[in-house]
C-alpha cells in the first residue's frame, strides 16, 4: 500500500481507488509517509481529509435554545390545562391535541426565520381562528365534529410549512425541503422517544429498588411535559445538526420503499385469499385508507430525500412500482366508498373519505407519470418533487372545506 500511494501521488483518481479499497490501511500508511510529501497540494488535501473530525452535536445554551425550552414548557402546560382548570378532558383533548405541538413549532420557525410582522400576524390569526372555532363546535360527538378534529392537524401542518419556508414559500425547492424536514423530524423524534423510554424504565426501576413508587408522578408530570417537547427539541436538533439525520433518513427511505412494495403486493393477494373486502366492512375500509395514506407519505418522503441527489435509477423504479401499486390500492378504496354511498346514502364520513380519495388518486397519478418520466430519464427527480409540493394547496383547500363547511352543510350532525 505504501509504495502504491507514493507512486500515485500525482494521480487523484488512483489515490481515491486505493482509499476505497482499504480505508483503514490507506489512512495508516498515508500518515506514515505524510512528513515526506507534505509539500505537495494533493498530499495536504488528503491529510486534511483523513484527519478531519466531524462536528460535535450542537447543543449550546443560547437564545435559540432558551426559546426551545420555553416553547416546550408552553406545550407541556397546554397538555396539563385540564389538571389546572376545571376543563373536561373528553372535551379538551380531542379538539386541542394538534395545538400542543404545531403552534409552538410555528413560533420557533417564525422566530428562527425572522418572519416579517405581517406574516406572523397571518399565521397567528388563522391559528387563533382555528382554536376558537374548534372549541365552539357543539359538544354532541357528531361525525362533523370528529372530521373537523381529524382534519384540523393537516390545516395547522400547512401553516407550519408557511412558517418553515419563511419568505421563500413561493419556491418549490423550499416546499420540498419542508417535506424533507418532516421525515427528518420523524426520525429524530423516534430516536428521542426510544431514548426517553429507556430512561423512563431505568428511572422507575431504580426508584423501585429503594421502595419508592414514582410511576404515577413520573407519568403525570415528567412524561406529560416530555412527550410534547419531543418534536420541538427534535426540530431544534435537526436544524442545528443536519449531520445527525442527513444520512439516516435516506437510508431508511431506501430500505423501506422496496420492503413496503413487496408487502403491498403480498397484502393485495392476501385480501383475495382471506375473503375480506372494504366494500362491506367499514373498519377494514378505514384501515385500508390509513394504509394508503402511510404508503403515500413514504413515497413523498422518499422523493423528497432523493430530490437533491442523482444517479439512483433503481430507487426511482422502485418508487414508480410502489406508486403504481398505491394507485391500485386507492382505486379499490375509492370504488369501495362509492359502493357504500350508492347502497347506504350520503353521510359526512363517506363524503369526506370520498373527497380525500379522489384528491389522493389525482395526486398519485400525477406523481406516477412524473416518476415514469424520471425512470426513463425524460425528467429529473426534482421535477417529481415539484409535482408533489405544488399539489399541497389542494389538500389545504379540501381541509378548510371539511373543517369549516361540513358542520354547516350537514347541520352539525
Amino acid at each position: 500500500m505504501k509504495e502504491q500511494i507514493l507512486s500515485h501521488l500525482d494521480n487523484p483518481g488512483q489515490l481515491e481507488k486505493l482509499y476505497r479499497s482499504n480505508k483503514a490501511g490507506f489512512k495508516q500508511e498515508f500518515s506514515g509517509i505524510y512528513p515526506q510529501v507534505h509539500d505537495t497540494a494533493l498530499a495536504d488535501f488528503w491529510h486534511e481529509r483523513l484527519n478531519y473530525e466531524a462536528e460535535d452535536v450542537f447543543w449550546r445554551f443560547n437564545r435559540e435554545f432558551l426559546f426551545v425550552v420555553i416553547a416546550a414548557l408552553v406545550a407541556g402546560i397546554l397538555v396539563k390545562l385540564p389538571a389546572i382548570f376545571p376543563i373536561s378532558e373528553d372535551f379538551y383533548y380531542p379538539r386541542n391535541l394538534s395545538f400542543f405541538v404545531l403552534p409552538p413549532l410555528m413560533a420557533y420557525f417564525a422566530w428562527r426565520n425572522n418572519l416579517p410582522a405581517n406574516r406572523i400576524a397571518f399565521i397567528a390569526g388563522i391559528t387563533a381562528v382555528c382554536l376558537v372555532y374548534i372549541n365552539l363546535l357543539p359538544d354532541n360527538q357528531s361525525d362533523t365534529l370528529v372530521l373537523a378534529c381529524i382534519h384540523l392537524p393537516l390545516l395547522l401542518w400547512v401553516l407550519l410549512g408557511v412558517s418553515y419556508t419563511g419568505n421563500e414559500l413561493h419556491l418549490a425547492d423550499k416546499r420540498l425541503s419542508y417535506l424533507r424536514f418532516n421525515g427528518d423530524l420523524a426520525v429524530m423524534s423516534a430516536l428521542l422517544v426510544i431514548a426517553g423510554g429507556m430512561m423512563t424504565g431505568i428511572t422507575i426501576g431504580l426508584f423501585a429498588l429503594i421502595g419508592l413508587r414514582i410511576e404515577e408522578f413520573y407519568f403525570e408530570y415528567i412524561v406529560a411535559f416530555g412527550l410534547p417537547a419531543v418534536p420541538i427539541v427534535a426540530a431544534y436538533l435537526t436544524q442545528n445538526n443536519p449531520q445527525l439525520v442527513n444520512k439516516v433518513s435516506p437510508v431508511i427511505a431506501k430500505i423501506f420503499s422496496p420492503l413496503v412494495l413487496v408487502m403491498l403486493i403480498i397484502y393485495l393477494g392476501a385480501i383475495i385469499y382471506s375473503g375480506k373486502d372494504p366494500y362491506n366492512d367499514r373498519e377494514f375500509l378505514l384501515l385500508f385508507n390509513v394504509l394508503l395514506i402511510g404508503v403515500m407519505a413514504l413515497i413523498f418522503f422518499s422523493v423528497a430525500e432523493s430530490s437533491n441527489k442523482s444517479g439512483n435509477a433503481s430507487g426511482v423504479w422502485v418508487l414508480l412500482m410502489l406508486s403504481v401499486i398505491t394507485v391500485v390500492v386507492n382505486g379499490i378504496a375509492l370504488s369501495a366508498i362509492s359502493f357504500r354511498i350508492s347502497e347506504w346514502g350520503i353521510t359526512p364520513n363517506r363524503v369526506a373519505v370520498m373527497g380525500g380519495n379522489v384528491l389522493m388518486l389525482v395526486h398519485l397519478l400525477i406523481v406516477t407519470v412524473m416518476l415514469f418520466k424520471a425512470a426513463n430519464r425524460k425528467a429529473a427527480i426534482t421535477e417529481v418533487g415539484r409535482s408533489i409540493v405544488l399539489y399541497i394547496p389542494v389538500y389545504f383547500v379540501w381541509t378548510v372545506v371539511v373543517v369549516f363547511l361540513f358542520p354547516l352543510i350537514f347541520g352539525f350532525e
